[in-house]
């Protein structure tokens, strides 16, 4: 929440008490790229986003050198940490992520969870992550690299959060919502291309 304010100026979080290390929510996919585009600024990166009303456009993909919001093959890869399990690493959802057995139906801070075989936290439970891509069903052949259907309304959101139980929270499951919404139990994390 704390770079997000930094950022934009406010605070959208429904659990804005949990505090500055908590995971910003109630945020839009097109709230998002918003972000994405204003940090790159500030930071002197490239923006990897050209927002023209309700479209955004990824015109350099994975060449762009600034944040972004991970692709769903990109967030899978990244949940899965280089392990089998059937959470982000751990086959015991509690050690890894906050959830409706845990989480007295609310967020909590980053990274109090353990992390997995990238040293990465939080991929499942506390908030879900927005990821680029539109729904869509998978392609049936072979992906190197996806970024998701071209056509569809709807775009992507992983991970689970605080207010599913352990059967949302599967690291291959996948749902969806329009761009525009907001909900308290949703958010996103940002990745950069590596070069």
């Amino acid at each position: 929440q704390k770079l997000w304010k930094k950022m934009m100026g406010t605070n959208p979080s429904y659990y804005s008490s949990c505090g500055d290390d908590c995971p910003v929510e109630e945020v839009s996919w097109l709230d998002a790229i918003e972000f994405s585009n204003r940090l790159n600024e500030q930071l002197g990166y490239e923006v990897c986003y050209k927002i023209e009303g309700k479209e955004v456009v990824w015109s350099k993909g994975y060449k762009c050198k600034g944040w972004r919001l991970p692709t769903e093959a990109e967030w899978e890869y990244a949940a899965r940490g280089g392990e089998v399990h059937l959470y982000s690493g751990s086959d015991d959802l509690g050690e890894v992520a906050w959830y409706k057995d845990n989480s007295r139906e609310k967020t909590h801070p980053v990274c109090r969870k353990k992390l997995n075989g990238y040293d990465l936290c939080d991929m499942n439970g506390n908030v879900w992550e927005w990821v680029w891509d539109r729904y869509g069903a998978y392609e049936p052949s072979r992906q190197v690299d996806p970024v998701g259907h071209k056509d569809g309304g709807d775009r992507i959101r992983r991970g689970g959060g605080f207010n599913k139980n352990a059967d949302f929270s599967h690291v291959s499951l996948r749902y969806q919502h329009n761009p525009s919404s907001a909900f308290n139990y949703l958010g996103f994390r940002l990745c950069r291309s590596a070069f």
